[in-house]
């Protein structure tokens, strides 16, 4: 880093309009990210927008993506915001694993005990 080399961290200040948290309801490092709706032409959407995108043609997790993409979690959750607001992405929050087992795989648990 030179005098006429700000560095790294101005960039990405630069690259989130300064903006330290992403639009909108919030998400986890676990939820997962699918691309939706990408646009044929890039109009309007930065150089990392589009790399987002196309990290997210499969669904992947917002961790991920930021490793992918060697960004910050912070300014890769600002991305994922902006294009969530624009349409673009879709993310979908992970359900505890209490809430993901059927309720019938209980009462069947609980039927086999009974039956010991």
């Amino acid at each position: 880093m030179t005098a006429h080399d700000p560095g790294p961290l101005v960039r990405l200040y630069g690259l989130t309009g300064g903006r330290a948290r992403a639009d909108g309801e919030t998400f986890d490092v676990a939820d997962i990210v699918t691309a939706v709706n990408v646009p044929a032409e890039p109009m309007g959407l930065q150089p990392e927008h589009m790399a987002v995108l196309s990290v997210c043609r499969r669904p992947v997790p917002v961790a991920d993506v930021a490793a992918h993409l060697n960004l910050p979690l912070s300014v890769t959750r600002v991305l994922l915001g902006d294009l969530r607001r624009e349409g673009f992405v879709v993310i979908d929050r992970l359900r505890p694993a209490a809430q993901a087992i059927d309720e019938r795989i209980y009462r069947e648990v609980l039927d086999g005990i009974r039956r010991l």
